[in-house]
């Protein structure tokens, strides 16, 4: 629900409220609450339940950044092992729906592929520890994501950029497969806090 925007930035639930919504008792609610907390979507208070946290200009451009560095790593460390077809054939999937979904203008499906993509590939590195962190801040930044996601230009680069990567993984270059990344990523973060502050949309 906070992912989806369903519950925006400063909305207060308490514990009961959040156990009647997800129909659970109030031990999982108060764990949940608790789980969210760690995961930097809300803050939570003593009886006053938790609050969605706001994300600002200045946090996505520090999400982005680690994003950056995160994945490029992952892209390095994926390049260098040796994968199951199965794999690779994961990441092939999602620049394919990327791909059909910009051909039917359906920025949605892309949205939904893009962040198939890039979850894929940090799996690929198997370093958990990584995929734990990333998978972090790709929950922080989705709700923006969605926000903007009309705003944007039809992210036809964007889709190149996946597939580049992909060759550099399939011919086992780290190096290269990290500096695509890098680039791929750095582009994407500009764009997002460009978009942000020209539309005001100073925190959400």
């Amino acid at each position: 629900m906070i992912l989806e925007n369903e519950l925006p930035a400063g909305h207060q639930l308490m514990e009961g409220e959040i156990a009647d919504l997800l129909d659970i008792s109030r031990t999982p609610a108060r764990e949940a609450m608790m789980k969210l907390e760690a995961e930097g979507l809300v803050e939570v208070r003593p009886r006053h339940g938790m609050k969605v946290k706001p994300i600002s200009v200045s946090d996505m451009r520090e999400i982005y950044a680690l994003l950056t560095g995160l994945e490029s790593t992952a892209a390095w460390q994926a390049a260098s092992l040796d994968h199951d077809d199965s794999e690779i054939q994961k990441l092939l999937e999602s620049v394919e729906k990327m791909g059909q979904a910009l051909e039917k203008q359906d920025l949605q499906g892309w949205a939904d592929a893009d962040e198939s993509f890039h979850r894929q590939l940090v799996a690929m590195s198997g370093n958990k520890r990584l995929i734990e962190l990333v998978d972090r801040f790709i929950d922080q930044s989705h709700r923006v994501r969605m926000l903007t996601l009309r705003l944007r230009p039809l992210p036809l680069q964007s889709n190149k950029d996946h597939a580049s990567v992909v060759d550099a993984i399939l011919k086992k270059q780290p190096e290269e497969a990290r500096r695509l990344h890098r680039i791929h990523r750095e582009n994407a973060g500009k764009l997002l806090v460009e978009l942000l502050e020209k539309h005001g949309l100073t925190q959400l």
